[in-house]
């Protein structure tokens, strides 16, 4: 950016600049996946401030998802802002994104494969992502509606990974409200995309932004949002916890075999239940890479709560039945 379009530190680019600038690793190179909204775009202008002063060099990529009209404008005009900003390197995607799960979810998935390969393929040390706090409520309210579990209502991480190895992520913004990027955009004289699916009430997330919030909002007084992304976090930290002393108990008592793996039952049933499913649910991921519902980790569980005799137990790529004292997962074909 030159120096006749520097932005004033005003409160806006003052809190987005300070948000990314603590998301920072320490050496390397950072790259922003840029949409060109206002989140995104606040994320690129202020990552392209704060990295070359923190020794790092800081670049972008812009996904384009083909599944709009003039989405390949958009996606030029995006890499265009990155390279006036001074990222570099800059780069488009163009992905193919199919129907499994429903729309949303498959561009998702289409979106997360793209970034991870051009990650590997800069030797990224980190990407960076436009999410904020408002994200994060609207994430917790979904979860909550759909019976998802704590793993849904602890929202989002500030920092992720997509595998052993793999791509890293970081969420700077999000205790950043919605409202700041967009007036961080307006104090730095950048002009964001609007994307038209952000107004389509046929996504359920459009409508927790523009009907359930703001109702929320004006029945119970302004912060709900806030309110949200603070009990996420708490989650998070509970859940964190109890996957951690799960994953202690379940290197103590389980036990290996050719074909399976088992767990004693007297030591599940000591357990509280959210231990108790969770060195369920470990054993089952761990050993055969597949992940029970609620409904399938508590009909295992009532092997060890409620037994009286039943028979094996048959999931999805997986047996589960007790015997002599152990609980017994086998694979199934």
């Amino acid at each position: 950016m030159d120096s006749e379009r520097r932005p004033r530190l005003t409160p806006a680019v003052a809190d987005v600049r300070r948000a990314v600038r603590a998301g920072f690793p320490e050496s390397g190179l950072v790259l922003v996946a840029l949409s060109g909204g206002p989140d995104s775009l606040a994320l690129a202008a202020a990552t392209a401030f704060e990295a070359p002063r923190a020794g790092l060099r800081a670049g972008a990529v812009v996904v384009d998802h083909g599944v709009q009209p003039g989405s390949a404008d958009v996606a030029a005009r995006a890499a265009e802002q990155a390279r006036e900003l001074g990222l570099d390197p800059v780069t488009i995607s163009l992905v193919s994104v199919d129907t499994a799960g429903g729309p949303e979810a498959a561009a998702r998935t289409a979106r997360y494969a793209a970034l991870d390969a051009a990650a590997r393929e800069s030797g990224a040390a980190v990407v960076l992502l436009g999410h904020t706090l408002d994200d994060q409520a609207e994430t917790v309210l979904l979860g909550l509606a759909r019976g998802s579990g704590p793993t849904s209502l602890h929202g989002m991480s500030p920092s992720t990974s997509s595998g052993a190895g793999a791509t890293s992520y970081a969420r700077p913004l999000l205790g950043i409200r919605r409202a700041t990027t967009a007036q961080f955009c307006i104090d730095s004289g950048l002009e964001p995309w609007t994307d038209p699916q952000n107004s389509d009430e046929a996504f359920a997330r459009v409508r927790v932004r523009n009907t359930v919030l703001p109702l929320l909002e004006r029945e119970l007084g302004p912060g709900v949002a806030e309110a949200l992304a603070r009990t996420a976090e708490q989650l998070r930290e509970d859940s964190d916890a109890l996957d951690h002393f799960a994953e202690e108990i379940a290197e103590e008592l389980a036990d290996l075999a050719e074909s399976g793996i088992s767990l004693p039952v007297h030591a599940l049933a000591t357990n509280p239940p959210a231990l108790r499913q969770r060195l369920i649910r470990l054993a089952v991921e761990s050993e055969f890479h597949v992940s029970l519902s609620r409904a399938q980790t508590l009909e295992v569980a009532r092997l060890v709560t409620h037994w009286h005799g039943q028979k094996a137990l048959d999931l999805p790529g997986v047996r589960v039945e007790r015997q002599g004292g152990l609980l017994i997962f086998t694979a199934t074909k």
